[in-house]
């Protein structure tokens, strides 16, 4: 049985907003919640980037239900050793209902302190160490570790859950999912893709939960999603890897004037028919994803909760 969650956008909401939404969605019916880990927004027309780590221990006390970041890059930004404390915190205030979504991240986010963007399979074997630290830290006692790309000395995490915390790995090439099905606890993924499942599930996976989440924008009509998904997220409809190469906003801000209105009409759901919606969600079901979570875009947030627990869900 696939459950639904709600996709809690730190790139255009501020931290009290994603927190009220998340109540909404709990009222709505939904059974879960993926947040995104972002220090920049894709543009400024989105411009938030609250931490996420502030709103997940917010969300410990509005809701009970189980949260997954989607996802944080462990390997640039903030040091393994350091996510590790993080999210057995987290998992400590949400009860054991927290998963690290981990993946290997993007420029938007990860070029702060100065230093060369990695290759692809760098940032990859970067992870994949990452990984390993913060398994072994949530083990329990002194680590120290001299590996290819992190030490620790003489760390120890001392506020620990009862079980160690899930990594799910996101994987959206080859690559990367067969790294998600040989390390992960589960797959995070955000496009409908059958073949990448199986990867997933062939590399390591089995059975093991795979996460899939795509964007809709409710509004009066179509065409009027359209246009405010267009005017807010028009990167989702940019190709290849300028998503992780990418170092500013303006500078997805410039890539997206080539973006027109009709190839965002082709990229999710919009407008006040529930048929898209359902469809796209059973695309998700068909391509083998066990948790699928939806994001409105926009601001028709209310209505979009009254709207899925009405129309597409009910």
């Amino acid at each position: 049985m696939v459950s639904t969650g709600y996709f809690l956008s730190c790139e255009e909401f501020g931290p009290r907003e994603l927190v009220r939404q998340a109540k909404m969605a709990a009222d709505a019916g939904f059974e879960r919640l993926w947040i995104s880990d972002h220090y920049h927004p894709w543009n400024g027309t989105q411009g938030q980037s609250p931490f996420v780590w502030s709103v997940v221990g917010a969300l410990s006390e509005a809701v009970d239900l189980p949260v997954t970041t989607a996802v944080t890059c462990p390997t640039v930004r903030i040091h393994p050793a350091v996510v590790a404390q993080a999210a057995a915190t987290a998992a400590v205030q949400h009860e054991g209902r927290f998963v690290l979504g981990v993946g290997s991240g993007e420029a938007l986010n990860e070029h702060i302190f100065g230093g060369p963007w990695p290759t692809a399979n760098v940032r990859l074997a970067m992870l994949e160490e990452a990984v390993e630290v913060i398994r072994t830290l949530h083990r329990g006692g002194v680590v120290n570790h001299r590996g290819t790309y992190y030490t620790v000395q003489g760390a120890q995490v001392y506020t620990l859950p009862d079980e160690p915390v899930p990594i799910y790995v996101s994987g959206f090439g080859p690559k990367s999912t067969r790294l998600a099905g040989r390390i992960g606890d589960g797959y995070v993924c955000t496009m409908p893709d059958a073949g990448l499942v199986g990867q997933f599930r062939e590399a390591g996976g089995g059975a093991k939960p795979a996460q899939g989440g795509f964007k809709v924008c409710y509004a009066d009509s179509a065409e009027d999603g359209v246009a405010t998904a267009h005017r807010i997220w028009p990167n989702t409809a940019l190709p290849g890897e300028l998503a992780q190469v990418l170092p500013q906003p303006r500078h997805f801000e410039q890539a997206a004037r080539l973006v027109t209105p009709d190839m965002i009409a082709g990229t999710l759901p919009t407008g006040p028919d529930p048929e898209p919606y359902q469809r796209t969600l059973q695309s998700y079901v068909d391509a083998g994803f066990d948790e699928v979570y939806v994001a409105q875009i926009g601001p028709h947030q209310e209505e979009f909760f009254d709207f899925w627990r009405t129309k597409v869900d009910g």
